[in-house]
């Protein structure tokens, strides 16, 4: 009987010791006990400040989804420009010119890259004053393919590499936009030396001023905001929204192209003889590459891929096809036919709109800022251009100017909740802000303002120094030849 009870017993402690080992974690602390047992207390208490450790906090990684759009994003803004801009403003110039102004897009592309990447980001996305940035980051020091960038959600990151790439996009678009006010007209060399002091000195410090913030990470409780707020860019402290580029873009180009028509003066044959587009099919072709790459730069802008940016998504979709209607049937009933050029000029209106309101609009206020935005600009484009007698060769005022103008004084009606909009996120109470559109449209006025007057001064001081170290207009001779082959010895067409 006692070899029975002892052989059970014997089973017993083998399958508890057994039952034991199949817990890694336990068996570990069990060892330990039975390996100091003259310390009983201390083991106790190593064992259980163990088990009540916290798990390590992970640390702070890109989102891979977001990623992966951004990079789609990019690429999209690289198709806005080229080929999409170049072709668009080439198609209306006359064919002597179909070149120069293809040559003109794509190298300001390409210098404005190499430029963002030596000192535009960092003086544009550091922190530094409130009207410019720091040098911290000049030839992008610092950062690696680790470093991450803030989206607009907490704990929520992109690479900063990528950031730098699509607002490397934005950079180079803006003063690709501004040639269109005095295309056919003006020396190469006088464009990129104009590039280099626009960009650095309106482009850069409205970048700042608008865009950047400490991220949403740090605005924890109100103390905390404040702080943060105060190390933003002077308009974003004046709470001017600008989701994708109204100010920042799109008035900064329309001004500029103002400014260099009215100093440079008209084309040779202004109102006298034929200045008509050379190929509307081009035209129509680049319209719709830019209609399609501006979902990478409003979708793009919303830095993440989520509920949000299927708004901007359909925001940006509606509005466009609005405002081709809203020019389309002004110029049909005003001008008894509806044209081709119209409708595409009419698409861009729209996308310029709804930019800085694309985050905060619903889909409703998306269309109404589209339909205004068409009829508008189709005015400003023959009514007003028409009695003010400037020439804006290919409307960079008329609708990137007026279309910016509109859009950010717009977003403050259009956001409002009470009208279908988003309203505007308070991030420390982590939810939606009491809105005043009254108070917005004050900030968004604060926007208007200083993007026509900062770049206003420095397009008129950078025209102003080009045309003195270099000139700005090329002869009369060379005007009437054309700029392809003057210019570039080249041709566009051998037919």
């Amino acid at each position: 009987m006692k070899s029975l009870i002892s052989t059970f017993m014997l089973l017993s402690i083998l399958s508890f010791a057994g039952i034991t080992t199949a817990e890694p974690a336990a068996s570990a602390v069990e060892i330990k006990t039975l390996a100091n047992p003259s310390e009983p207390v201390a083991v106790a208490v190593a064992v259980a400040a163990e088990i009540a450790a916290p798990a390590a906090v992970p640390a702070p990684a890109a989102n891979k989804g977001d990623t992966a759009w951004m990079i789609v994003a990019t690429v999209l803004v690289i198709l806005m420009v080229i080929p999409g801009l170049a072709l668009f403003y080439g198609g209306m110039v006359r064919a002597k010119n179909m070149l120069s102004i293809l040559m003109q897009v794509f190298v300001i592309f390409s210098l404005t890259a190499v430029l963002w990447a030596i000192y535009g980001y960092s003086v544009a996305f550091t922190e530094g004053g409130a009207f410019f940035g720091g040098f911290d980051k000049l030839f992008l020091k610092g950062i690696t393919p680790d470093s991450l960038a803030a989206t607009f959600s907490k704990g929520v990151y992109v690479p900063e590499y990528i950031y730098v790439a699509f607002q490397l996009t934005f950079s180079a678009i803006t003063p690709a936009l501004i040639i269109g006010a005095f295309a056919e007209r003006v020396k190469f060399s006088a464009i990129l030396l104009f590039t280099v002091i626009w960009f650095s000195f309106s482009y850069l410090p409205l970048a700042h001023m608008v865009w950047y913030w400490a991220g949403p990470d740090a605005y924890t409780d109100a103390a905390a905001a404040e702080k943060a707020g105060a190390t933003a860019g002077f308009l974003f402290q004046k709470g001017a929204l600008d989701f994708a580029g109204g100010t920042v873009v799109h008035i900064n180009a329309g001004i500029a192209g103002l400014v260099g028509c009215l100093m440079i003066g008209k084309r040779i044959g202004f109102k006298k003889e034929s200045l008509a587009p050379h190929s509307v099919t081009m035209t129509m072709i680049g319209a719709s590459l830019l209609w399609v790459g501006w979902f990478g730069f409003n979708v793009g802008s919303n830095l993440e891929a989520n509920g949000l940016a299927a708004l901007v998504f359909v925001n940006t979709l509606l509005a466009a096809a609005a405002a081709t209607l809203g020019w389309v049937f002004a110029e049909w009933l005003l001008r008894g036919k509806p044209s081709m050029l119209g409708g595409a000029s009419g698409a861009v209106a729209g996308l310029v709109a709804i930019t800085p309101a694309c985050g905060w609009a619903g889909p409703m206020g998306a269309i109404l800022l589209g339909l205004v935005a068409g009829v508008v600009c189709f005015w400003s484009v023959t009514s007003l251009k028409s009695k003010l007698g400037y020439d804006d060769s290919l409307d960079a005022f008329g609708v990137h100017g007026i279309g910016g103008i509109l859009g950010a004084l717009g977003t403050a009606v259009v956001a409002s909740p009470a009208l279908g909009g988003t309203g505007v996120w308070d991030y420390v109470s982590n939810s939606v802000a009491d809105y005043n559109m009254t108070g917005q449209l004050i900030s968004q006025s604060w926007g208007v303002i200083i993007a026509v007057v900062w770049s206003g001064v420095v397009s008129y001081v950078a025209y102003k120094f080009v045309d003195i170290v270099i000139g700005l207009r090329v002869t009369e001779e060379v005007e009437r030849e054309g700029l392809d082959v003057s210019s570039h010895g080249e041709t566009a067409y051998h037919l």
